[in-house]
C-alpha cells in the first residue's frame, strides 16, 4: 500500500525520466545530424579532395560506433583517388567479438568496384588496443583484398579513442 508521500516520489521519478528521455532524444537527433554532415563531407563526389585526413574518418566512426553495445565491423570503400564510394557495416557481433569472413569482404569490395578501403570496428569495452585476433584478421583481409587489387589503407579500432593500425605500424 502506498502512502501519499511515496505517490509523490513516484510522480517525481516518472517526471524525471521523461525529462531524461527528452534530453536523450534531442542528443540522439543532434548526433544523427552530425553523422549526416560528416558522411556528406566524406562522400562529396564533385569535391576533388580525397579522404586524406584520418581525423575526419575518426570523428565519423566515433559518432557512428561509439555507443554501440555490440561489435560492428565494416569498411569505407574508396576509389583510386581515395574518394568515398560507400560506408558499410558488414558484420555484427556480440559484446566481445564479431565473426569476419574475408570472402564476404572481398565480394563487397568487388561489388562496389573499390580500389582501396579502410576497415573499421568498435570495441564496446572502450579500449581501442588491437587484440591478437584483430591483427590476424587484418593480415588475412589485407592479403585477400590485395589478390583482387584492392589496397587496405588502414584498420581503425573505435573505443574511447580511435586507433589507426597503419599509424601504429600494424599493417
Amino acid at each position: 500500500m502506498s502512502t501519499p508521500s511515496s505517490q509523490g516520489a513516484l510522480r517525481l521519478v516518472s517526471r524525471g525520466s521523461i525529462a531524461i528521455d527528452r534530453v536523450r532524444a534531442e542528443e540522439d537527433r543532434l548526433i544523427h545530424q552530425a553523422m549526416g554532415i560528416l558522411e556528406r563531407r566524406m562522400r562529396r563526389v564533385q569535391d576533388p579532395q580525397a579522404l586524406t585526413a584520418p581525423a575526419l574518418a575518426h570523428r565519423y566512426l566515433q559518432l557512428r560506433l561509439g555507443t554501440r553495445e555490440h561489435e560492428v565491423f565494416g569498411a569505407i570503400w574508396l576509389d583510386q583517388r581515395h574518394r568515398v564510394l560507400g560506408i558499410e557495416e558488414l558484420f555484427r557481433g556480440t559484446i566481445d567479438g564479431a565473426s569476419v569472413h574475408p570472402r564476404e569482404v572481398v565480394k563487397q569490395a568487388l561489388r562496389i568496384n573499390a580500389a582501396a578501403c579502410i576497415l573499421f570496428h568498435n570495441h564496446p569495452s572502450g579500449l581501442s588496443e588491437p587484440s591478437s585476433s584483430d591483427r590476424a584478421i587484418t593480415g588475412r583481409l589485407k592479403d585477400a583484398l590485395a589478390l583482387m587489387g584492392v589496397r587496405l589503407l588502414d584498420h581503425l579500432i573505435v573505443g574511447e579513442d580511435c586507433l589507426s593500425m597503419a599509424e601504429h605500424g600494424l599493417l
